[in-house]
């Protein structure tokens, strides 16, 4: 248990506060304020430590811990900012804003925001591709650069944020793969390009062995039957990869997407392949 005498920590849209973060015994910590809306950090630094804050406009945290001793639990708080419409000034209460619920201002992108939050999707690996797609095409109907052409140059380049946004979320989303790798990101997880430490030496062989048949099949059935084994092995690695994040397994969700990548890259040989036939 820590005893902790003041904190408040408010954030945009997630609270800034992790159960993970380490707090040793009586270890004395400094003020940090930083004002979103000022745009004007204050504060100062103890043993190398520095203000959580990352962007400006993003988040607000206020830090006053006078002494942390592991004697019991005083008191903690958290609490949400409301950003307020650039235009009128009116809280926006829906997260994220596409629009003032008063004005019907286009609002300003948020690059923080999830793209699960943005397409209205649930934050798992097998969502709702139906869903996903309704959800783009009623977004770009609202916040398509054409629609705000004869407005002012802020609600343009608003909407045009606005809708790359959308874009870059959408495609994100809408693949496997893409979906996994975002997915992984978000818990800090990335796969390096050109990496095949997660590959074992069976399946490079596999692999080789898929591209030279691709490369020698004489007829395009042949290369349609390539592509069928190749889209069941994209089915079974989904599923696997669906149950490892459930659970939590991230390192073993991983070592799967690394595999459906290459796997991945067949598919859209074969095409290539089955193409040139044409």
């Amino acid at each position: 248990m820590i005893r902790v005498n003041s904190l408040c920590v408010v954030g945009r849209n997630r609270t800034l506060f992790q159960p993970s973060w380490p707090f040793p015994s009586k270890l004395s910590f400094c003020k940090a304020v930083t004002c979103a809306l000022q745009c004007n950090p204050n504060y100062s630094s103890k043993k190398g430590t520095s203000c959580p804050t990352v962007n400006c406009h993003q988040r607000v945290v206020f830090w006053d811990f006078s002494s942390i001793q592991d004697v019991g639990f005083r008191h903690f708080c958290t609490a949400q900012v409301n950003l307020n419409c650039w235009n009128c000034e009116q809280p926006l209460m829906q997260k994220p804003a596409f629009f003032c619920m008063s004005c019907q201002m286009v609002q300003p992108s948020s690059e923080d925001t999830s793209y699960f939050n943005i397409m209205d999707c649930d934050s798992t690996f097998t969502l709702d591709i139906q869903k996903l797609q309704k959800r783009y095409l009623q977004l770009q109907r609202m916040l398509h650069p054409d629609n705000f052409s004869q407005k002012s140059l802020r609600e343009q380049e608003y909407s045009e944020s606005q809708s790359a946004l959308v874009n870059k979320a959408y495609r994100t989303l809408l693949k496997p793969l893409s979906r996994g790798l975002y997915m992984l990101e978000l818990q800090g997880l990335n796969i390096e390009e050109g990496t095949v430490s997660a590959v074992n030496s069976e399946l490079l062989m596999e692999l080789m062995e898929i591209n030279e048949a691709i490369d020698a099949a004489p007829t395009p059935q042949e290369a349609n039957r390539i592509g069928q084994d190749t889209k069941g092995k994209l089915a079974d690695l989904t599923q696997q990869i669906d149950s490892a994040l459930n659970k939590g397994e991230l390192q073993t969700a991983k070592a799967l997407l690394t595999q459906m990548k290459y796997f991945t890259n067949i598919e859209e040989k074969v095409k290539e392949k089955l193409s040139r036939f044409m």
